[in-house]
């Protein structure tokens, strides 16, 4: 965990004195009624890479950026994001949670991409300097602990302009953060799923495991289907044989068997989602076994227990349903072992509980 309330080190301790700032959460902010969408904060951070090297980190007012209209990121999509969040705990201080899964995540995406890489000292400073600059939108600790968190964004991007098909030669590296309550008004409320049948997340040798926004893009159309027919979550299955678990739109799958299992599908496609390692660690820490192999939907489904849609934004949400054609696979709606893990994780997120793996 990283405390980000007081200063770590010289390098952030200027950002803390800056007069603009405010006091933790004391933003205009309605926090009782704290959605999941974009809202007014004070700016970001920003730092560009040009002649080879990334320049200064600085902290930029207001939510607008310049750019050239031939940026790479326009026409070719050189692009990386990550998601992380801060808490701010009962005890005062303001947390972040395992930025440097983050990091090496962001860093992995970037070398795919062809996108200059930081170290995880220069990324720290870039999301310090965007949470104390917005610290009065970090929801209040009651806010937190129901749900609430400021939501942070780092985004890497191709900037320089050209026309040709190569990778750039400028970026901007922004660290934008958004006060957020929970990803699912309801929080933690089973919702039903299908599986998505005439559409593939990613190729066998693509960037499935990369966060880059063409992913998301992609999914697009079959989300707006399966909304449509009265799924929210959809769940793809590999492209090559349309028989084995991939993820869900964007988050990881898990289920909890019959039997007590923690099972998560593999494969080189999925993008490896931080919150399922932490889960899959708490849940190996219970006594329970855990396991990472490639799970064929028609063959498994009847022997789980539990389902549950995993990443950052919601953590865990349980799927008490999912369709494929005219058949549908019925789980726990109180799902309460994912329930035991979700509380577990989100008690260390904001500092209630001991943090045995330095998170």
């Amino acid at each position: 965990l990283m405390t980000t309330s007081r200063s770590r080190s010289p390098r952030t301790s200027r950002v803390a004195s800056m007069s603009e700032e405010g006091t933790l959460s004391s933003a205009s902010v309605d926090w009782a009624n704290l959605g999941f969408d974009v809202s007014e904060t004070r700016g970001r951070a920003q730092a560009v890479w040009k002649d080879g090297e990334w320049g200064e980190v600085k902290f930029e007012n207001g939510p607008y950026v310049q750019l050239h209209m031939f940026a790479n990121v326009l026409h070719y999509g050189q692009e990386v994001f990550e998601g992380l969040k801060a808490y701010h705990c009962k005890d005062g201080l303001v947390r972040t949670f395992n930025d440097k899964a983050n990091w090496e995540r962001i860093s992995k995406s970037s070398r795919r991409m062809m996108i200059p890489e930081m170290p995880y000292e220069f990324f720290q400073q870039m999301v310090d300097v965007a949470v104390r600059g917005n610290r009065a939108y970090i929801p209040p600790p009651e806010v937190c602990a129901s749900g609430g968190s400021l939501y942070i964004r780092p985004v890497i991007f191709g900037c320089g302009p050209q026309v040709g098909l190569h990778a750039s030669k400028e970026y901007i590296f922004l660290v934008m953060v958004l006060p957020v309550g929970p990803y699912f008004k309801d929080g933690f409320k089973a919702i039903p799923g299908e599986v998505v049948t005439d559409f593939d997340r990613a190729a066998p040798q693509g960037v499935g495991d990369v966060k880059c926004a063409g992913n998301y893009a992609a999914d697009l159309v079959p989300l707006s289907g399966h909304k449509k027919r009265g799924f929210p979550i959809g769940l793809y299955l590999d492209p090559k044989e349309k028989k084995y678990c991939e993820e869900f739109n964007a988050a990881n799958l898990v289920a909890i068997t019959k039997s007590g299992t923690y099972a998560t599908p593999e494969s080189a496609s999925i993008l490896p989602s931080i919150t399922n390692k932490c889960l899959m660690q708490i849940a190996k820490d219970r006594g329970m076994t855990a396991e990472r192999r490639p799970l064929a939907f028609k063959d498994e489904a009847e022997n789980w227990a539990e389902v549950g849609a995993i990443g950052t934004a919601a953590v865990i949400c349980p799927i008490k349903s999912l369709t494929m054609g005219e058949k549908t696979w019925a789980f726990s709606e109180e799902a309460p072992t994912l329930k035991g893990l979700y509380d577990a994780l989100t008690a260390i997120q904001r500092g209630e509980a001991e943090d045995p793996h330095g998170w």
